[in-house]
């Protein structure tokens, strides 16, 4: 059976199988010779909906997005997407694909997309949640033509075959899926909220601009030549990679304000007394000494763990040479919009921004007291621990939608 691992024998007796080509109709956006990038506006008009535009069952649609304005829109009345047209990507991702709802009518179907318009016989909606099974996908990559970049053709996409149930079936199985996508969709709006709160709350806090109850006084400003001793990482053969004691590399700091040793992929052989100069301790910091982005250069995570691990070439260690500095507070404060201000210019290099220890040491913070320290960091990790416990709820509910999908979508558990 294309498009999914489900044979004809397993479905219920009143499912069928159909392709794509018998319940919708196909349509190709338009090539060049009909539609041109000088016709796009960047203002008035509707949105273009092209590769870019197309994510994993949802439109990214940004202040980027070309326009087409009304009179090309007038002129090319085929390419404009209805609500319940489902669109691929021709090129890439053409495993992703959207289902238009109807405050996306009317918007307009990019060259490098392709676009199936379901008969009256069929659900977009339960169409469209069958595209997302992960089977289907696997087929749609698979099948897509070209060597470097997968490509999706109408007649790629007309041989996808999908499990079809009577309508009233259709609409109720969409119809529970939709009512876990509307939880999703509240959790991510909360998790938002949240980050957003954190963010705020860091931007005030860490600056002083909001003192908690109980703190006053003025902060001490000082330079990270004279907060941290600087050392560079090792650089080991590559033979030696792969296994031994666990080892920071350049994500490490990227991806984490506070690290710990079970969160590090990465292992390395070193003997010793060669490893010792290069243990990450408790409390230390670790920079990343280059980025693909100029961005991400010099960013910023503190060792909060156990295990004894070490960090590699890319990679600078600040070893903290005060006592009143506290590890938390640090993975927060090494990481805030008046520190990274500072450490984005440094950067340099023509293909990855790269940064040294001279630059990192002219760097200057303004320190509050340890108790001040300590109290920062403890509602800023509380705001930390309800994200992570909404994500974790998150996760959850993604996997139980993964297994509402395999088991409706196939007929295994019926609703009606």
């Amino acid at each position: 059976w294309l498009g999914a691992s489900t044979a004809k024998d397993s479905l219920p007796s009143d499912w069928q199988l159909k392709s794509v080509r018998e319940i919708g109709e196909i349509k190709t956006g338009p090539f060049g010779t009909l539609l041109k990038a000088a016709e796009y506006s960047g203002l008035d008009g509707v949105p273009l909906i092209s590769v870019g535009e197309i994510g994993p069952g949802y439109f990214k649609v940004t202040a980027t997005t070309p326009m087409v304005p009304a009179e090309v829109v007038r002129r090319l009345p085929q390419y404009v997407l209805r609500t319940g047209d489902i669109v691929f990507g021709r090129k890439g991702a053409v495993d992703r694909s959207a289902l238009v709802s109807e405050s996306q009518n009317g918007w307009f179907l990019g060259s490098d997309g392709i676009s199936v318009r379901p008969s009256d016989r069929c659900h977009p909606p339960y169409l469209a949640c069958q595209f997302q099974r992960p089977p289907v996908q696997r087929w749609l990559l698979q099948n897509a033509s070209g060597t470097t970049m997968p490509s999706l053709n109408q007649d790629v996409l007309s041989r996808v075959v999908i499990p079809y149930p009577p309508l009233a079936e259709q609409h109720a199985i969409a119809v529970a899926l939709s009512d876990v996508d509307a939880l999703l969709a509240k959790l991510d709006e909360l998790i938002a909220k949240k980050r957003d709160l954190k963010q705020a709350a860091m931007q005030q806090l860490l600056a002083a601009r909001t003192r908690l109850p109980g703190f006053c006084g003025e902060w001490e400003v000082k330079s990270f030549d004279e907060l941290f001793s600087f050392r560079n990482g090792v650089n080991a053969d590559k033979s030696a990679y792969g296994q031994g004691i666990p080892f920071i590399n350049v994500l490490e700091p990227i991806t984490h304000s506070h690290l710990f040793g079970h969160e590090i992929a990465g292992r390395v052989q070193l003997r010793e007394p060669v490893a010792a100069p290069y243990v990450v301790r408790y409390g230390d910091v670790v920079f990343n000494r280059t980025s693909e982005t100029q961005e991400e250069v010099g960013l910023a995570a503190t060792y909060v763990g156990t295990e004894r691990v070490v960090f590699g070439g890319f990679v600078i260690r600040g070893r903290p040479t005060i006592a009143t500095l506290d590890p938390i507070y640090s993975g927060y404060a090494l990481r805030s919009p008046l520190i990274r201000k500072q450490l984005i210019p440094m950067g340099q290099g023509a293909i990855r921004a790269n940064i040294g220890q001279d630059s990192l040491a002219r760097v200057v913070a303004a320190v509050p007291p340890l108790a001040e320290q300590r109290a920062i960091a403890a509602v800023l990790s509380d705001m930390d621990q309800d994200l992570a416990a909404l994500e974790a709820r998150r996760d959850k509910l993604v996997a139980l939608k993964q297994g509402m999908m395999q088991e409706l979508l196939t007929g295994r558990i019926r609703l009606v």
